[in-house]
């Protein structure tokens, strides 16, 4: 069943309605702790909210606002810059061919845009390293959606040894459930080589990145939970709300248009209209005859001719009376209250609202392109934390690999000024002497 719990009602005998709207402030954060589901013997995790379906909640509430859902995008591509690569410059023939292999049967591309969403959704994302049969390389790399993995409950030293895939949307039985090992949050390297000496026969190992918070939760909390926390998303949503019922139940009007009924009897008994079906495609008929006669450029300065009669009170009374209506509207149609929700979400997610088109209203102030170019600049050097923590399981498979001079990048796009005689060019944080590589 499709419905929602936002509302709009009547309030009887008051000229005004009310508004019924579900509070997000605790979409994050759960009263009580919560317990370990289990699903069989050998199947039990921690749910990731209090009915498990935390992150479609956060989704839904990302998808249902243009600006937050845009500015989560924003920041995704961004921190995606120009691609993730792996840098053969300094290595073999033989180690460059094994490389350019790797890379040609991954989908490095969306594999590395997929984690950026997770990154910026939901603050963690995992990759799946896959061995070969021999363990002797690791062959491919793949992206597991944070939105659909689960935590095992973890031991008495804190450790977590599986992470749960599966479609957690609909009722899930514990054979629906893919296990993949977990290798230890703080030292991933350490133990793969630890496992692989001890005779592990797993051929696939799941290696989680993830932002640290000042708290110690199972799944960590974006930075972005004090949006909802602050009020901020539900009063854009109320303000969107009230336009639409303003458009919905008190649209503007901009003529009022009163027809006597004898001027409809006159018509049909005029040109002998008996049927009821063609006496209401008259109407329609006559109603389409005058709302042209009030629009379009080319009626402008014509004159309408209505007969009127006097009353025996001396009264006018008209068969037709088209009447102007006030539409004057107060309060600028809370053109500056959406202005602020909207610069408060961006600033909540850290982009500026002249990078992404978000503010709206006419009269706004616009960035040069000059400042915008730093805008986007600073943007793109601040990822540099979050590409560190991402590059973790690829430096993990060129040292596993035995690809010795080979190193991970992930260079960000440099929009450059017309003196340059061209658009933009890549720059690494990673090599200074490679910063200026085209």
């Amino acid at each position: 069943m499709d419905f929602s719990f936002n509302s709009i009602e009547l309030l009887h005998n008051v000229q005004a309605r009310v508004v019924f709207h579900t509070d997000s402030s605790t979409i994050f954060r759960e009263d009580g702790d919560i317990p370990e589901r289990i699903l069989d013997k050998r199947t039990s995790y921690i749910p990731w909210g209090g009915d498990d379906d935390l992150p479609f909640h956060i989704l839904e509430k990302i998808e249902a606002d243009e600006t937050l859902s845009t500015c989560q995008l924003f920041n995704a591509e961004v921190c995606y810059g120009a691609g993730l690569t792996y840098k053969t410059d300094d290595c073999s023939k033989q180690v460059k061919q094994e490389v350019d292999d790797f890379c040609m049967d991954n989908n490095m591309a969306g594999y590395f845009l997929g984690v950026c969403q997770d990154f910026k959704h939901f603050g963690w994302c995992v990759t799946v390293l896959v061995f070969n049969a021999e363990h002797t390389k690791i062959v491919r790399v793949l992206r597991k959606e944070a939105a659909y993995c689960r935590f095992t409950k973890a031991d008495n030293h804190g450790r977590i040894h599986e992470v749960l895939y599966a479609n957690w949307r609909n009722p899930v039985q514990a054979e629906d459930v893919e296990h993949i090992p977990l290798l230890d949050f703080n030292s991933p390297w350490y133990d793969l080589q630890c496992r692989l000496a001890s005779g592990s026969k797993d051929c696939k190992f799941a290696v989680v990145t993830r932002i640290p918070t000042p708290d110690s939760t199972y799944y960590p909390i974006p930075h972005y939970a004090s949006l909802f926390k602050s009020k901020w998303y539900d009063i854009k949503q109320l303000i969107a709300t009230a336009k639409k019922a303003k458009l919905e139940n008190s649209a503007p009007i901009k003529y009022h248009i009163e027809v006597s009924d004898k001027y409809w009897q006159g018509i049909f008994k005029t040109e002998g209209i008996t049927d009821p079906k063609k006496m209401q495609d008259r109407v329609n008929a006559e109603k389409k005859k005058i709302i042209d006669f009030l629009t379009g450029a080319e009626n402008a300065g014509k004159a309408w001719f209505s007969t009127f009669y006097i009353t025996p009170d001396g009264k006018e009374q008209h068969d037709v009376v088209i009447n102007k209506v006030d539409d004057t509207k107060e309060g600028g149609d809370w053109e500056s209250d959406i202005q602020e929700a909207v610069n408060m979400v961006c600033f909540t997610m850290r982009v500026h609202s002249n990078l992404v088109g978000s503010v709206p209203g006419k009269a706004q102030t616009n960035n040069s392109g000059s400042d915008k170019r730093e805008l986007y600049t600073i943007a793109q050097a601040l990822q540099k934390p979050y590409h560190d923590l991402l590059f973790i399981p690829h430096r993990m498979i060129i040292r596993y690999n035995k690809w010795e001079g080979v190193t991970v990048d992930c260079p960000f796009v440099m929009l450059t000024t017309l003196d340059e005689h061209k658009d933009a060019k890549q720059v690494t944080t990673n090599n200074q002497d490679d910063a200026d590589k085209e």
